[in-house]
């Protein structure tokens, strides 16, 4: 009798858990571009998306990006993650493009004010008194935010174009198999 022993079983190796990035990141894009969204739309939805987020208003960045994307006819679920994702970008920026504008517009050292102050005034001024008072400074901060959108724009868009075609044509080919 031949003693026929079954072959050793083979242990299974798992595969380590997907970093962050991956599972937030790319395996959506992924996605997106498994859909039919070209890199080069996605690239623009992005840099869009960027641009819109960093609106110097409070309030009102989720809005543009609805608008935006409507008219546009881009993705919503991607420009409203990358609105909230630049949230805290935003309350950062804010000072600086009223600073930027300040620069463009040739504002005197007068109208500077302080983010403390700001703060003070809007508790103890009527909201007519806190727009004569800052409403310079909204100007200021839309102006920077307006010559600097088109650069941004142009910063996210071309920079991810190329990325995002590697990972469309990865995506396809693993797709295919």
């Amino acid at each position: 009798m031949n003693d026929v022993s079954a072959p050793p079983m083979a242990t299974a190796v798992q595969d380590p858990a997907p970093s962050f990035w991956r599972r937030r990141l790319l395996t959506p894009l992924r996605a997106v571009l498994m859909q039919g969204v070209t890199p080069d739309r996605l690239s623009f939805t992005l840099g869009l998306g960027a641009v819109c987020s960093l609106f110097p208003f409070l309030g009102t960045t989720t809005a543009l990006n609805f608008a935006m994307g409507f008219w546009l006819r881009l993705n919503q679920p991607i420009l409203q993650t990358l609105n909230q994702l630049l949230g805290p970008v935003q309350l950062g920026m804010i000072l600086v493009y009223v600073r930027l504008g300040e620069v463009v517009w040739g504002a005197s050292d007068t109208d500077r004010f302080s983010i403390a102050e700001m703060i003070g005034a809007f508790s103890e001024l009527s909201i007519t008194d806190f727009l004569a008072r800052f409403g310079w400074a909204g100007l200021h901060a839309f102006t920077a935010w307006a010559i600097t959108a088109p650069v941004l724009l142009a910063a996210v868009y071309f920079p991810l174009r190329p990325v995002l075609r590697r990972l469309a044509s990865r995506a396809g080919a693993s797709g295919s198999r």
